[in-house]
């Protein structure tokens, strides 16, 4: 069974090797971890679980409880709601993403600009396994009023959303999708260096 002096002493770099190690119970403590107060426990429980999604499916029974967290008070928790239900949309097999991907993509209207990036960077996953939620994911990604946003995290978050965009636009192209790169990059949001990293991509 994992224990705490053990957690405290991998190195983050070390972690994803440490994750393939990792049994049943263990997991099913990690999850648990998710909760407490203290930020490297929190923190350390939460790498262990995404390194751990990325070879294998035995953290995808504890999706419900990741969706739970989509609603929670703390901004902290809705954040690792998203990026867990992220991590594990490959191993979706049940179609549960179909009954979450409403309450995943309220996020984007998230009160604190961290966690709407952090639910924006985790579409990455999402739509790389689901191309069926391309329309739904671009077309709210869309509708997201940057100038609502705090001034110093507008550029961030049209960045964040312009990655999704072209991810999807590479499968699924409208002339939506278009217009939003096009104007953005003609626009003053972004600095050369950002539009130059969007150019790249395209």
């Amino acid at each position: 069974m994992i224990n705490l002096e053990r957690l405290f002493t991998i190195e983050k770099e070390n972690l994803l090797e440490f994750s393939k190690t990792l049994k049943a119970e263990d997991i099913s403590q990690l999850v648990e971890w998710l909760t407490v107060k203290d930020d490297k426990l929190r923190y350390h429980s939460l790498l262990l679980l995404e390194h751990r999604s990325e070879e294998y499916n035995d953290v995808y029974p504890f999706w419900d409880i990741f969706c739970e967290k989509l609603r929670s008070t703390n901004s902290y928790q809705r954040s690792i709601g998203v990026m867990l239900i992220a991590a594990n949309v490959k191993w979706d097999r049940e179609n549960k993403i179909e009954i979450t991907i409403d309450d995943y993509l309220r996020i984007l209207d998230d009160e604190k600009p961290i966690t709407v990036r952090q639910c924006i960077q985790s579409l990455k996953k999402i739509v790389a396994y689901r191309i069926d939620l391309h329309n739904k994911v671009a077309s709210e990604l869309i509708s997201i009023d940057i100038m609502n946003i705090k001034p110093t995290m507008r550029k961030l978050i049209l960045v964040d959303i312009l990655n999704i965009l072209v991810l999807i636009k590479k499968h699924n192209t409208s002339e939506e999708i278009d217009t939003y790169i096009y104007q953005a990059l003609t626009g003053e949001l972004l600095d050369k260096k950002a539009i130059k990293q969007i150019e790249l991509m395209l």
